[in-house]
């Protein structure tokens, strides 16, 4: 397939991202930008600018990516997936489950691609940790995972005042379960679907925002034919100031790490007495999207399942569902 029409949804950190990547692969194409607002200035890498999604109907992309806040995904997924176009959606899919499988029978209906944005499943370090857990040669039958994310919200992004951005507003999909889901969406992708979970949810800091700023969720792992049940710890937060993305395996041979900041995958034997490096990504901070990138090209053309579905995505949200009716109640909550 010859794309000759290419839409991107929103132009903050991650709709640049996802137009500097479109331009490179496809240096030939028309690519425009839908904003919410007037564009006034001419833009880096793109063609042309809408301030209307009727413009963009007009247009008629035969890809898309939707990259603006999380609230507005189905408003403008929906409509783009009825003329036909291919969607890469930034993650979260939604902000809750509400027209989500409008979105996934539509797109199945039009024989299109939906893939949803969890670039840390393309990190060769993460490959390869989940290739390891798989095998269980390495630390055999596994006990627990612990995984851990945070970074203090006002360094995230360079130039920007956080208390404007998406991760900070409760009415842009803001928060932790939301901003940071792709240790859930890892989580099932390694270890396979979620029985359970309880959580409790916090605004701790004196950070000017109105969404939690800390996740604690206990989830247990459905039994299935690689794994016995285990339980599953994550921790997510806004407030640290030591950036951390750690996921540890807890296994009766040892255990097995995997760091999301520097790329390393670690192992920790029996009767060790330190760990050692298994793997360390010499990738460049953008190489996991710009495979995102050549697999959804590579599953249009080829007209193949993309490694995050759209059903993945719809679980992710399920999944923070439940996790906030658990904190709501105190009652652990069946997925």
């Amino acid at each position: 397939m010859i794309i000759e029409r290419i839409l991107i949804v929103g132009l903050g950190s991650m709709g640049k991202v996802h137009l500097r990547l479109a331009r490179e692969l496809l240096p030939n194409a028309n690519i425009c930008v839908l904003r919410h607002h007037e564009c006034k200035e001419s833009l880096e890498y793109a063609n042309a600018c809408f301030s209307s999604l009727e413009e963009a109907l007009v247009f008629a992309p035969q890809v898309a990516v939707i990259a603006n806040p999380s609230t507005f995904h189905m408003q403008v997924a929906i409509p783009l997936a009825q003329v036909g176009a291919h969607l890469l959606v930034e993650k979260p899919l939604s902000v809750s489950s509400t027209n989500v499988e409008k979105l996934i029978s539509t797109i199945n209906s039009k024989g299109t691609v939906l893939a949803i944005g969890y670039n840390l499943r393309f990190l060769p370090s993460l490959k390869l940790f989940r290739d390891h857990l798989k095998n269980r040669e390495l630390i055999g039958k596994i006990y627990s995972v612990r995984c851990e994310t945070g970074q203090y919200l006002p360094s995230w992004r360079n130039n920007t005042d956080y208390r404007n951005g998406v991760s900070a507003r409760h009415k842009l999909g803001g928060g932790v379960l939301l901003e940071l889901s792709h240790e859930i969406d890892y989580i099932r992708w390694i270890f396979g679907e979620i029985d359970w979970i309880s959580a409790v949810l916090v605004k701790q800091s004196d950070l000017e925002i109105d969404v939690e700023d800390s996740a604690h969720l206990i989830l247990g792992i459905k039994e299935n034919s690689e794994n016995s049940k285990f339980i599953a710890n994550i921790n997510l937060d806004f407030i640290r100031h030591d950036t951390t993305r750690l996921c540890t395996v807890i296994g009766e041979k040892g255990s097995l790490r995997w760091n999301g900041i520097t790329r390393v995958v670690e192992h920790y034997k029996v009767n060790s007495k330190k760990w050692e490096i298994l793997f360390k990504d010499e990738s460049q901070q953008y190489d996991s999207y710009r495979l995102e990138w050549q697999h959804f090209l590579s599953c249009i053309n080829n007209k193949a399942k993309p490694l995050i579905t759209g059903e993945d995505g719809f679980k992710v949200i399920q999944i923070i569902e439940a996790a906030r009716l658990a904190a709501e109640t105190g009652i652990k909550t069946n997925v």
